[in-house]
């Protein structure tokens, strides 16, 4: 058994055996564990950020999008109903593959909770320079469904991003894997580099199996690494490992009510050729509409060549295999109901509700007919897919309003914390929530209450036998998402 210290090194070799080198261990580097590492080290404080996933060199070849994606039991996943849920094993996780679409946070539904992180977004938008992708950066297809929807009396407005322009080299195409203008768009893994630039240690192909807990309170972790056990010790912990890997963390750490009643974004496409119009690959999700009180999100899509003859085949169109350069894509991303959990080995036992399903028929009956407006024919849809898993570690229920665990100096700080569906791209939110949690670890004082509903106190895993560990958005009719 090795114990890692502030001296260790990314290859895994020991400094001492000091129980207290680090200030803070960081578990994961999606944006919330990133954030946290980041805010921290600006803060002067020491380190430790331990990462699954390797940091390969992202290239965008739709080669290595699969070998990181599309790795049963590790990143892909079948709810056993026929759901693909993918997330990322990466440094940066799931943002190194996301669009790069910054939906501003469900800021009422936090205070409701005891967490206001306005300003911390506000902070994060003026960082990142967030702002709607300019008009002329949307592409031939992206603009045809664009122009449909508004036919249509649709709210049909370009979404904010997490996107530099001038980085594009006045074009449209990022790809969609973030290359070849890789850089334009902000993930996760920057804020990393950020990170160990001021002074913070990185592991890399660090799995961790449990929080090291004495008395109560949280001392450090236990990971494998290249075959071999480690602990490293620090006086913080935060879990962001993402709403699959923080919740079975903290299962193996005594916290068994972790991992029931979530939610995962599940989404279809619609899509359909017209004949009068070629175009290439796009920037995804360039612009869209917001259908709060209906539950769900239409935005444009454009994706890779193979993945669209992927999605074709999937639902037996092969007579559309060719035909991706003059297909019209509109994503329906809907809001789904808490349910389902997760099983010891982290499977994903959650199938789509009724209600899920209503939801998405929904909206693609509105795409279709956005669709049908803009001449596409021969439309179809791809089969269920779900991204986003979150809620498995909710605020108010296994965390306080400072994203505390029951146990002491144990924190989470990533999807899994968002106490509702909601049904959007989390991103932004997990920036948010990272910068608060590095300000209230570098000053660990009571929050003042942040509107609504007092927080409520913890439900505490003393005493929870076999049968109390299951399963314990308003615009008028529509708007744009915010830009």
């Amino acid at each position: 058994m090795t114990t890692m210290s502030s001296g260790t090194s990314s290859d895994g070799g020991s400094g001492g055996a000091d129980a207290r080198e680090f200030d803070a261990i960081v578990v994961g580097t999606g944006p919330g564990g990133a954030t946290v590492a980041r805010e921290l080290g600006r803060l002067g404080k020491r380190v430790l950020i331990l990462e699954w996933g390797r940091k390969p060199v992202v290239t965008g070849s739709s080669r290595q999008a699969l070998r990181e994606l599309g790795m049963p039991g590790r990143s892909l996943f079948l709810t056993g109903k026929g759901v693909a849920v993918v997330r990322g094993i990466t440094t940066g996780g799931s943002s190194i593959y996301y669009y790069g679409t910054a939906f501003d946070p469900p800021l009422e539904m936090l205070r409701r909770h005891g967490l206001d992180i306005a300003e911390e977004v506000e902070e994060a938008k003026r960082e990142l320079g967030i702002a709607a992708l300019p008009p002329e950066l949307i592409g031939p297809l992206g603009t045809r469904i664009m122009e449909s929807a508004r036919e249509l009396g649709h709210a049909w407005n370009p979404l904010p991003k997490f996107l530099d322009p001038e980085r594009l080299g006045g074009g449209r195409v990022m790809g969609f894997y973030g290359a070849p203008s890789y850089e334009a768009k902000w993930n996760a893994r920057m804020f990393v580099d950020e990170a160990t630039a001021g002074g913070a240690t990185l592991v890399t192909e660090a799995k961790v199996r449990r929080v090291l807990v004495e008395d109560g309170v949280a001392t450090g972790v236990e990971f494998t690494r290249k075959g071999k056990m480690e602990q490293a010790f620090a006086d913080d912990v935060v879990v962001a490992a993402g709403g699959i890997g923080s919740p079975l963390i903290l299962r193996a750490s005594g916290l068994e009510r972790a991992g029931y009643d979530f939610f995962y974004d599940p989404l279809i496409c619609a899509l359909g050729s017209v004949s009068d119009l070629k175009g290439e690959q796009e920037l995804p999700m360039q612009a869209g509409v917001l259908f709060e009180d209906e539950g769900y999100v239409l935005t444009d899509m454009s994706v890779p060549g193979p993945l669209y003859a992927a999605m074709s085949a999937q639902v037996g169109r092969l007579d559309r295999l060719f035909a991706h350069d003059r297909t019209l894509q509109i994503m329906i991303k809907v809001r789904d109901d808490l349910s389902g959990r997760l099983t010891r080995r982290g499977g994903i036992r959650k199938p789509l509700t009724r209600e899920d399903r209503d939801r998405l028929d929904g909206g693609y009956r509105r795409a279709t007919e956005i669709l049908s407006n803009a001449g596409a024919k021969h439309i179809f849809r791809n089969w269920y897919t779900a991204a986003h898993p979150g809620g498995t570690v909710k605020v108010g229920d296994l965390l306080d309003a400072n994203l505390k665990t029951e146990h002491g100096n144990l924190y989470v700080c990533d999807a899994s914390v968002i106490p509702e569906p909601w049904g959007r791209p989390p991103t932004l939110t997990l920036i948010g929530l990272g910068k608060r949690l590095a300000r209230h670890l570098a000053d660990p004082r009571p929050p003042a209450p942040a509107g609504g509903e007092q927080n409520a106190p913890l439900k505490t895993s003393a005493g929870v036998g076999a049968s109390d560990a299951g399963p314990p958005d308003a615009l008028s009719a529509q708007a744009g998402p915010p830009v």
